[in-house]
């Protein structure tokens, strides 16, 4: 991006609004909750977002960022300011648009648990492995493992909290010793934030697997990669299904060649 590669440069645009959101869920039904916490970075019309663990960003995170040049928060010691500051920036050049090989798919007004088992369709339609195959998901969402399962795909559920699945199922912490074992990986963008996106990708390369992401976590970065070890993203910019019952959107990429074979 700094060389121009992928639309402008950076130059002096700055951060207009940083912001955190923090939120905690437990769907009607479900036997267990979960939090989030996202940071939040604004360039011009787009915002770019990378997910956090709850707490782990420094006091004063978000003040810093407001008024900051991107060019500066892309050398920024933590990861998620980079990541985000990298996402707002792409999403205002290039936003989510079929111009940009972008597939928009609404996501109808309900409920918190209808909302999310309709995003988890979305995600899932991209996954394209036969029934009885078996599906490494990198990054826990219970909606998605039962989206799997109803289409009649196996799932490695993986994360790095560890834990066990809605139906009691234990959940794996390396990723990478579970890619062999599998037909296709599943994975959600906050991996980009918390530094597991590379070595994943690089693994899901050398064994052959296609690798799906699910990204509210770097929406506009991760189609960027599609190609390059990335086969498919569903792409959710803020704001996300969360946080409220009207409708709303994720953007579908799928790698395709042209005839020279370029991305």
């Amino acid at each position: 991006m700094l060389a121009g590669e992928l639309g402008p440069v950076p130059g002096s645009r700055r951060v207009t609004v940083a912001f955190t959101t923090a939120q905690a869920a437990r769907h009607d039904g479900r036997r267990g909750g979960y939090r989030n916490e996202v940071l939040s970075l604004r360039v011009g019309r787009a915002v770019g977002s990378c997910a956090v663990e709850p707490g782990a960003l420094p006091p004063g995170t978000a003040e810093s960022c407001a008024g900051a040049e991107v060019a500066t928060l892309l050398a920024h010691p933590l990861l998620p300011v980079r990541v985000a500051a990298l996402d707002a920036h792409l999403l205002d050049v290039r936003p989510h648009i079929p111009a940009h090989g972008a597939e928009p798919v609404t996501i109808p007004a309900g409920s918190s648990l209808d909302r999310s088992r309709a995003r988890a369709r979305a995600v899932v339609d991209l996954v394209e492995v036969r029934p009885g195959g078996t599906v490494l998901v990198v990054g826990v969402v219970n909606s998605v493992l039962a989206e799997l399962r109803s289409r009649g795909l196996g799932c490695l559920p993986c994360d790095l909290k560890g834990g066990t699945t809605e139906w009691g199922e234990p959940v794996a912490t390396d990723a990478l010793d579970e890619v062999g074992r599998c037909d296709a990986v599943l994975a959600s963008g906050m991996t980009l934030g918390n530094g597991t996106f590379d070595p994943l990708r690089r693994s899901a390369l050398e064994h052959g697997k296609p690798l799906v992401m699910f990204a509210q976590t770097g929406s506009a970065v991760l189609p960027r990669l599609l190609g390059a070890g990335v086969t498919a993203v569903c792409a959710e910019p803020y704001p996300f299904f969360w946080l409220d019952g009207g409708p709303g959107a994720v953007h579908r990429y799928r790698h395709r060649t042209d005839g020279g074979g370029t991305p």
